[in-house]
């Protein structure tokens, strides 16, 4: 695993050590758990815990990137009744792997993330719901928190602070639309994992019916060391409007595919020098910046970006969670949204209409383009079935499946032209076989 920054690193401090780093007494060791224990022992009040993590504007990492310390403030303080904090820990968007090497290798900066968000929102209760497929990490992120427990960092009465908070890990079943915040509290109360309408927020009607907080993984992981540095200190690590640094996800045709912690605001090519260039030489052809469902940016757009919300939102696309899909000019672009089209259609939970037969009828356009039976007229058709689905669901899963079309077709329009009139890619099949792995099937 890559562990190269421009700074020394927060979040990836004990990867180094691989599996020999995970456990209480080393997290301990490099001052673990000494935000939480300023916290409760300083008696510090909830504003100027949330006020701290305003002041880092932390943006939140699961992909919405929405400020965390606001979110909190969300939080009701006169509710008399149970508050609940959630940590989605459900990572299933394509391209994106670094909140599953969290929980591997430091679950107990998750676990006392959690606690200092939990003391600050005023929650009694909490719940790590971990995505189905990595059940080995479920397992590990239990046993960090009967460490945790045992050493009266979880608990009642947490370090004689008079401050009570239960966690508890939620193992899902892999569904894509769990990592949606009120599809994943559906499935936690024992539900279908359906997204739920809003309003009303969970901050008002979430858990059990009760106010609730929810955020990423490396959002809760990110705590400890603002409130240890102090907000304006883990500010200044980024740029402005968004601080600290940031987990980027890289695969694709890269020489060092793996998470790599960079100051946010680091230039894009930075960050694919970290990943040691393009694999074999190649010629870099485009980036998708944010996972799947970001639209792809060309070569010629990425390379002058910086990565953060703002600078990737300008150049039309999406920093996401932070997943960084690097193709080379091996790539046919169409039979690369072919395989997310189909993902997408595979994943839709189908209770939205314009979403559930929307994914199937764009899967099946680009599928017939790709296998030689395209017409002249799918093209636009393609643009009116995203414009029919973004903004027509309940949840962002249409939106998430539409932009990836939307962003092929505004930059590759002449790929997709070319394979309905020729009837085969513009990327030669030998090029194709040299060099990608981006997707998997036989060449066009």
């Amino acid at each position: 695993m890559a562990l190269l920054g421009a700074i020394n690193p927060l979040l990836t401090t004990a990867w180094a050590k691989g599996d020999a780093g995970w456990r209480l007494q080393e997290y301990v060791a490099r001052g673990g758990y000494e935000a939480l224990r300023m916290v409760l022992t300083q008696k510090m009040s909830q504003d100027q815990v949330i006020g701290e993590v305003k002041k880092s504007v932390l943006r939140g990492r699961g992909g919405a990137g929405f400020p965390a310390g606001l979110k909190w403030s969300f939080m009701p303080r006169a509710y008399a009744g149970d508050k609940y904090l959630v940590c989605n820990s459900d990572e299933g968007e394509p391209g994106t792997f670094k909140d599953r090497d969290l929980l591997r290798f430091d679950p107990h900066s998750v676990i006392e993330g959690m606690a200092i968000a939990a003391y600050a929102v005023g929650a009694g209760r909490g719940y790590n719901y971990i995505h189905g497929e990595i059940f080995d990490l479920y397992l590990r992120f239990e046993e960090a928190l009967a460490e945790a427990r045992a050493a009266g960092f979880i608990g009642q009465d947490i370090l004689g602070s008079g401050f009570n908070f239960e966690l508890f890990a939620h193992h899902g079943y892999g569904a894509y639309i769990c990592g949606e915040e009120t599809g994943l509290l559906e499935s936690i109360e024992g539900k279908k994992g359906q997204p739920r309408y809003k309003p009303p927020f969970p901050a008002s009607f979430g858990l059990y019916g009760k106010p609730t907080t929810i955020n990423n993984t490396e959002t809760f992981s990110a705590v400890p060391y603002i409130m240890r540095m102090g907000g304006d200190a883990y500010l200044n690590l980024g740029k402005a409007n968004n601080g600290g640094t940031k987990l980027f996800s890289v695969s694709g045709h890269v020489n060092r595919p793996g998470n790599y912690e960079v100051p946010m605001g680091t230039p894009f090519p930075a960050l694919l020098e970290l990943a040691g260039g393009m694999r074999g030489g190649g010629k870099l052809k485009a980036v998708i910046p944010g996972g799947s469902s970001s639209p792809v940016l060309p070569a010629e757009i990425i390379m002058d970006c910086t990565l953060d919300y703002d600078s990737i939102a300008k150049a039309g696309s999406m920093l996401g969670s932070g997943a960084v899909i690097v193709m080379d000019e091996s790539v046919c672009m169409v039979k690369a949204l072919e395989r997310l089209s189909y993902f997408y259609f595979e994943e839709s939970c189908g209770q939205c209409t314009p979403c559930r037969e929307g994914t199937g009828w764009m899967y099946r356009i680009v599928h017939r383009i790709e296998t030689g039976d395209g017409r002249p007229e799918d093209l636009d058709l393609l643009g009116n079935l995203t414009g029919n689905i973004m903004g027509r669901t309940i949840c962002a899963l249409g939106d998430a499946a539409a932009m990836p079309v939307n962003g092929f077709l505004k930059h590759y329009r002449d790929e997709f032209a070319y394979h309905i009139e020729h009837k085969k890619c513009l990327v030669p099949p030998d090029v194709q076989r040299a060099g990608s792995t981006f997707y998997v099937g036989p060449s066009c």
